[in-house]
């Protein structure tokens, strides 16, 4: 068996015994409020040790696109603050997007190249994302309207480099993260996680996101005058 389908093996495995023992049970707002005191109690006795386990779970979560991911960044804010909880936050939701990155890059990205090669369209659309790749990974990242999980796969597809990747996700989950890390101080008073992100909120993260597109719009406009 190559060491590919030996790396998928594993990620299934993990991913089935998630839910084999129910992890997303855990990762809601009802049983939330049965173990929050407990949970409390033990940060505050096992301080270190609770950082990196918070951590190390968050960044598992993402590398395995595992459900759970907003709850568990409510989390982060609820037990760390606003400002530990958005800096761990940060860190943790970054590095589990380079290893899913990595991972999704090394299993699928041959196979997806030789799919897409035939396809006019879709080299059309990777040249334009080669060239503006940092400010597309921005928008997507800034605008919660894409999923997490999507982005970061979807990423492993191009041709973006990981320093570039590494940096986009950095800064472009800035703004959101700080916005779940606030947030999730009043997690207890939270009854539903739509109530989290309102109409305004997701209007603000649109417009930053626009703003990272405007060299893309600037550039094409350039290439069109250039080409008359």
């Amino acid at each position: 068996m190559s060491s590919k389908w030996l790396i998928l093996l594993l990620i299934l495995v993990l991913f089935a015994l998630f839910f084999i023992f129910e992890g997303p049970s855990y990762l809601t707002l009802s049983a939330f409020q049965d173990y929050k005191v407990a949970l409390l109690s033990y940060v505050e006795n096992h301080f270190v040790f609770s950082v990196l386990l918070a951590v190390s779970i968050y960044i598992t979560v993402v590398a395995l696109s595992l459900p759970g991911a907003a709850f568990l960044s409510l989390l982060m804010g609820f037990v760390f603050g606003r400002w530990l909880g958005w800096v761990l936050l940060v860190v943790a939701a970054t590095i589990g997007a380079v290893l899913v990155f990595l991972l999704a890059r090394y299993l699928f990205y041959d196979w997806a190249k030789s799919k897409l090669q035939g396809i006019s369209t879709a080299q059309k659309i990777m040249q334009i994302f080669e060239r503006h790749s940092l400010q597309y990974l921005l928008f997507l990242r800034l605008v919660p309207l894409f999923p997490f999980w999507v982005v970061n796969l979807t990423m492993a597809m191009t041709t973006i480099k990981t320093k570039q990747y590494l940096l986009g996700t950095f800064f472009g989950i800035l703004p959101g993260s700080f916005v779940f890390a606030n947030l999730g101080q009043s997690l207890a008073s939270i009854e539903r996680l739509d109530q989290v992100f309102s109409g305004e909120l997701l209007f603000a993260f649109a417009l930053l996101g626009l703003l990272m597109l405007v060299p893309v719009f600037a550039s094409k406009r350039r290439d069109d005058y250039e080409n008359r």
